[in-house]
């Protein structure tokens, strides 16, 4: 349970860096926010294990957590500008 606790924590901080680091404006909720952080953070954990950077069950780093939920943040941006 605390686990679960600690990830959405994580996710949000992670979440509010990559917004507060990427240009533009990206209006989103805290829901949103903590969905960001933790994919991004999904994200840079698959890459880096696929480019030998973490190994099997070792979770990605703070830095690698931000750039995984900005490259999220571009392509959610540049969807939502194609659909409209």
């Amino acid at each position: 349970m605390f686990s679960f606790i600690g990830t959405l924590i994580v996710g949000l901080v992670v979440g509010l860096i990559a917004r507060a680091t990427k240009p533009g404006d990206d209006s989103m909720g805290w829901i949103m926010t903590i969905v960001l952080g933790v994919a991004g953070s999904l994200v840079a954990g698959y890459v880096g294990r696929a480019l030998g950077w973490y190994q099997p069950g070792q979770p990605a780093g703070w830095i690698a957590s931000v750039v995984g939920a900005i490259v999220l943040l571009v392509v959610v941006g540049m969807v939502r500008k194609r659909a409209a």
